[in-house]
């Protein structure tokens, strides 16, 4: 199993999905960041993450990346949410923010914000005043959830 699929088994044994792991530089530190977000829906939105699951997690995935390194030399490892705002790189990314607001700007400049309503292959479905707009993936420049205050 590689190091990924060995992660998201960590993270599925607490009741959490796997949303992305990076490689950051930040204050000539190197982080190795996992992400993780919850399945469990509350009155219509998911569930935040704990600091209690996130500190569980560091726990249960520190032995593995002793033996297996993410990276070569020192690193620091940092389990957490991704955030009510973040962006949305992948297809992964977007399935697993599907009743969430998006923001999205297409590769013409148009510029979309509703309510992401489902993932098809390589095509996303969002809402916007009631109007279900079909856009292809590709055809996405940047794109991230939002919260309305």
């Amino acid at each position: 199993m590689s190091l990924q699929k060995d992660i998201e088994s960590i993270v599925k044994s607490v009741n959490l999905e796997l949303y992305d792991t990076t490689i950051v530089n930040e204050n000539d530190e190197t982080i190795y960041r996992i992400s993780v977000i919850s399945n469990e829906i509350k009155d219509g939105k998911k569930v935040g993450v704990s600091l209690d699951s996130c500190v569980e997690l560091t726990h249960l995935i520190s032995p593995l990346l002793d033996v297996t390194p993410p990276v070569s030399g020192e690193y620091r490892l940092e389990v957490g949410s991704p955030g009510i705002e973040r962006k949305l790189v992948s297809i992964s990314q977007f399935s697993k923010s599907i009743g969430e607001k998006v923001a999205l700007t297409l590769n013409d400049k148009t510029k979309l914000r509703g309510t992401l309503t489902k993932v098809e292959e390589s095509k996303i479905f969002v809402d916007v005043d009631g109007e279900i707009n079909e856009v292809e993936f590709n055809d996405i420049n940047k794109a991230k959830t939002y919260f309305e205050w």
